[in-house]
């Protein structure tokens, strides 16, 4: 089985990514830890994200999550992406714009703030 990845971020400043490198500071963002299970990550993970408004899953596997999140004026959509690691016990992540060049530090607030929530949870 191939191994999933995260397409790299645009050199647009729309978009923040795990995968970025440390000098890339606009583009790079620190990954989730947990110590659970990777299911029980992911569920926690899920929980998290369904609190947040304008939220739909569309694709699923065991190792992987990916969302649409729809702005509330513009309906802009953004996609997001995690990636559980269990070897590392990671959830590397990207938050991307689909359209425009900046999106005013959206995409890296939405995964700050699912941080706060699924901290402790992991």
């Amino acid at each position: 089985m191939s191994r999933r990845t995260l397409p790299p971020c645009p050199s647009s400043p729309n978009c923040v990514s795990t995968f970025a490198s440390a000098q890339d500071a606009q583009h790079a963002i620190a990954p989730f830890r947990y110590r659970k299970s990777r299911a029980e990550a992911k569920e926690a993970v899920k929980a998290a994200v369904a609190a947040l408004p304008r939220t739909r899953l569309v694709e699923e596997d065991e190792a992987y999550l990916r969302y649409e999140f729809t702005s509330l004026l513009l309906r802009f959509v953004d996609d997001v992406e995690l990636l559980f690691d269990d070897e590392s016990k990671t959830v590397h992540f990207r938050s991307a714009s689909r359209t425009g060049y900046g999106d005013f530090g959206v995409n890296r607030r939405r995964m700050e703030e699912i941080r706060r929530l699924v901290e402790g949870k992991l």
